[in-house]
């Protein structure tokens, strides 16, 4: 039962979130702060749930890290998505081994 509410929340929530934009703004937004601040909201939100998780994730700082630097390193050489998350990965891994 619980699972459900649940489910319904999310959609309910997400319903609002894409719908608000399209019944107050009906033509097309004129101010490039608004246009460049909406267009970067969704990766500081991303930023902003994932950086804690990363940090906690591996109950060793140390070795979150060197997986986080490795991450970004490969990312600024634009790697592939799954090469930046298996190098992290196996660099975090390897890394709770050493320490």
């Amino acid at each position: 039962m619980t699972v459900a509410v649940y489910i319904i929340v999310m959609a309910v929530t997400t319903y609002i979130i894409r719908m608000v934009p399209f019944t107050f703004f009906r033509k097309k937004i004129e101010s490039r702060f608004v246009r460049s601040f909406l267009k970067y909201i969704p990766y500081a939100v991303l930023s902003a749930m994932t950086i804690p998780a990363i940090f906690s994730s591996t109950g060793n700082v140390v070795t979150s890290v060197v997986g986080t630097v490795v991450a970004v390193v490969l990312a600024f050489f634009d790697q592939p998505l799954i090469v930046v998350a298996l190098a992290a990965s196996l660099a975090a891994f390897l890394t709770g081994f050493i320490v």
